[in-house]
C-alpha cells in the first residue's frame, strides 16, 4: 500500500502510482497538499467529503482538490491509479471536486506520467502531457452519481447511517427520533439543507449503491431485494428513471462484464 507520504521529498508537479487495498480497509478521513486524480479499474469504494458522498465503480475517477479531507472506504478489492498535481500548476487549482467516467485518453496519459516513477524532469514533454491531463479532466462530464450530506451535524448522523446501511426500511419517524427532532422539524430541515425530501434522498442512496453492486457483479435480482424492494420490477423501473438505462443494460456496458 502507497501513500502520498511517500513520495520524495520534492516531486515534480505531477506524479503517481497504481495501488490495489484490500475489501474492508477504511483510510480514515484525511488531506493532500496537492490535488488528487484517482482512476478505479477494478473494484468500488466509497469516497466522503464533508459535503458529498461518492460511490465509484470501475472505469469513473474522482478529482479532490488540494486539501479536501476525505474518507475512502473500500467495499471490495480495490485496484485503482492515482495522480498528485501540484495547486500551482496551470489549471490545476481552479477543478471544483468532480466525478466522471474516465475516458481512455485520460487513462493514458495517467499511464505515461505513472510509467515515470517519480524521479524524472518536468520536460515540455512531461509539461504537454500533463496540462492535457487537466484539460481532460475539466473537459469530462461530471456524474450527477453522487450523494448531497447535510452540514447539520444530527442529520448527518442520520445520513451516515442510511449510506451504510441502505436496505434499512425504518420509517421517518424513527430516523427523526434518531436526529431528536419531531417529525415535522425533522421533514422541514432535510428539505431546506438536501434540496429534496427525505424519501426522494434514501431512494438516490438505494440505486447509487445498486448501481456499485451490478457493476461489480452482483445479481440484479440480489441487489433489489438487498435495497428493500418487494420485486427486481419495482427496481429496474426506479433505477431506470434515475440513471436513464436499465441495470441490464449498466450491466452489459460495465468494465466487469467481460469477467462475468
Amino acid at each position: 500500500m502507497k501513500r502520498s507520504a511517500d513520495l520524495p521529498a520534492n516531486p515534480p508537479p505531477v506524479v503517481g502510482f497504481a495501488d490495489y487495498y484490500v475489501g474492508g480497509f477504511v483510510d480514515g478521513f484525511h488531506t493532500h497538499e496537492r490535488a488528487q486524480l484517482s482512476v478505479f479499474m477494478a473494484g468500488s469504494v466509497t469516497v466522503t467529503t464533508h459535503e458529498e458522498s461518492f460511490v465509484l465503480r470501475p472505469g469513473q475517477a474522482l478529482w479532490l482538490p488540494a486539501h479536501t479531507l476525505h474518507q475512502a472506504t473500500c467495499r471490495t478489492d480495490l485496484s485503482f491509479q492515482v495522480i498528485y498535481v501540484d495547486p500551482d500548476f496551470p489549471g490545476a487549482g481552479t477543478l471544483p471536486c468532480k466525478m466522471f467516467d474516465a475516458s481512455s485518453l485520460i487513462r493514458g496519459l495517467m499511464d505515461e506520467i505513472i510509467a515515470m516513477s517519480f524521479e524524472f524532469a518536468m520536460d515540455s514533454r512531461m509539461s504537454t502531457i500533463a496540462g492535457l491531463l487537466i484539460d481532460e479532466v475539466e473537459r469530462a462530464p461530471r456524474l450527477a452519481e453522487r450523494v448531497l450530506l447535510p452540514a447539520d451535524p444530527r442529520m448527518r448522523r442520520v445520513c451516515e447511517a442510511i449510506i451504510a446501511k441502505p436496505g434499512d426500511c425504518r420509517d421517518i419517524d424513527h430516523w427523526a427520533r434518531e436526529a431528536g427532532m419531531a417529525r415535522r422539524t425533522f421533514t422541514r430541515l432535510f428539505q431546506s439543507q438536501m434540496g429534496m425530501g427525505f424519501a426522494a434522498w434514501r431512494r438516490r442512496v438505494r440505486v447509487v449503491e445498486a448501481a456499485s453492486r451490478i457493476a461489480t457483479g452482483q445479481s440484479i435480482a440480489e441487489v433489489a431485494f438487498d435495497l428493500g424492494y418487494d420485486n427486481a420490477s419495482s427496481f429496474s423501473s426506479m433505477f431506470h428513471r434515475t440513471f436513464g438505462v436499465s441495470p441490464r443494460e449498466l450491466r452489459a456496458n460495465s468494465p466487469m462484464a467481460a469477467r462475468l
